[in-house]
């Protein structure tokens, strides 16, 4: 996404429903005792109004319930990493089918609404990090379970690319709503579109047959630091029978417009994530990764833009985005440089701008470069999702209308329709 100033970001698309779960023993009163310590700023945001209804109108609201009472039945520490990682899983696995039509809807919702994953993750983290069992949990371990359910339920570790060579394997990414401090409703398109597409195939332009793999990223920089972006599409880049053969992060920008992203830059801006924190830094590289040393100021995309742009895809024009800012090579001061970066620049934004959008675009080319630099990718800006005419203030409006679902539901097809554009490309070398 972009830090820019828009209009209310609308809500994204495709979810959960009523839950598989069926667990019956009550909360333990040691975990009751903690409802209310040591929540995170994210977590923090779920007794408001918006979050509690999408949650009820979903279906998802007995999700943090219900994980709160199999935690109470848990045991031992394997135990636990079972039990969470299972049910990480399963709510990523309900996201998905309710996003495609699958199961029940669980309530009037859209199916197309990528919320109730956001919220009822994070009910699921508040009750793990505020969970007091009788064996005894060290920080660590708690941390690592916390870690666990934030992979799982996100689909970063059930990347499943099917082996051979007959059908091409695509890997795509999206990112949870994020500016919620102004608007506690809004949602992300790109995490809408990860959960329409994920294990889904769509046929080439030479009829040869593209499944794509998805996941979702949190929008906070400690995260990102900490290689959460790495580890997940490492496996996948490097060679084997599942490795994938193209990838687009996605993420949301502008108004009224898809971005082909051109170059990427190797700077944080400093804009607050949903944690309320600000870094205001070089991009920080993850030990133990591989990477292009010395690391350099920018990268680029190798998605094949210029089909794309051409292609007619659907309602948003798709444009081939070149802008960056940088201070050049000498200089002291930032400039913008609307055809790309000059040599021996220090890079200021990429064209996603310096927030996270950049730098998973950042982060996802140059871990290609030092791994797999054939591999075609980039990254991919959707129009901004808004709400309706007459559903703009936060403060009295609905929490979805008629004009956010039908532009949900556009930007959604038009990503698919990109992405084959792309795939289609890749079938043809």
């Amino acid at each position: 996404m972009r830090r820019i100033r828009t209009k209310p970001v609308a809500l994204g698309i495709a979810l959960l429903a009523a839950l598989p779960l069926s667990l019956t023993a009550p909360a333990t009163a040691a975990t009751r005792a903690h409802a209310t310590a040591d929540a995170t700023v994210e977590e923090g945001r779920l007794t408001q109004t918006a979050p509690q209804e999408i949650l009820r109108r979903s279906g998802f609201e007995a999700w943090e319930r219900e994980f709160g009472r199999g935690l109470a039945r848990v045991t031992t520490y394997p135990e636990a990493g079972r039990y969470v990682r299972g049910e990480g899983r399963a709510l990523w696995r309900r996201a998905v089918d309710r996003a495609q039509g699958r199961g029940p809807a669980g309530g009037d919702l859209s199916r197309d609404d990528d919320r109730p994953l956001y919220w009822a993750r994070l009910g699921m983290t508040k009750e793990l990090r505020q969970w007091q069992p009788d064996f005894g949990l060290t920080a660590s371990q708690r941390d690592a379970l916390l870690g666990s359910l934030e992979r799982s339920s996100r689909g970063q570790d059930s990347i499943e690319l099917p082996a051979g060579k007959h059908v091409l394997h695509i890997v795509v990414t999206g990112f949870d709503p994020f500016q919620l401090d102004a608007d506690a409703r809004r949602s992300n398109p790109s995490g809408a579109a990860a959960l329409a597409l994920d294990g889904t195939t769509v046929r080439t332009a030479s009829g040869r047959p593209a499944r794509i793999e998805t996941a979702v990223f949190p929008v906070r920089w400690a995260d990102f630091a900490e290689g959460t972006v790495e580890r997940t599409l490492l496996p996948h880049f490097r060679g084997g029978a599942r490795q994938a053969d193209l990838f687009t992060t996605i993420s949301q920008g502008r108004p009224g417009r898809f971005d082909v992203e051109r170059t990427n830059g190797a700077w944080r801006g400093g804009y607050p994530d949903n944690a309320r924190e600000s870094r205001t830094e070089t991009v920080p590289i993850p030990a133990g990764v591989p990477t292009v040393r010395p690391q350099p100021q920018w990268t680029a995309t190798s998605l094949p833009y210029a089909q794309i742009v051409a292609a007619g895809t659907g309602p948003y024009p798709v444009v081939d985005h070149t802008a960056v800012t940088e201070i050049p090579a000498g200089g002291t001061e930032p400039v913008e440089r609307p055809d790309g970066p000059t040599p021996g620049s220090t890079a200021r934004a990429g064209g996603g701008g310096d927030y996270l959008s950049n730098e998973i675009a950042y982060r996802a080319t140059l871990l290609r470069d030092a791994v797999r630099p054939a591999l075609p990718g980039g990254h991919l800006h959707t129009p901004v999702l808004e709400f309706g005419a007459g559903n703009t203030d936060p403060s009295s409006g609905r929490v979805t209308d008629p004009d956010f679902v039908r532009n949900r539901v556009a930007i959604t097809d038009q990503v698919r329709a990109i992405v084959t554009v792309a795939a289609s490309e890749v079938a043809r070398d």
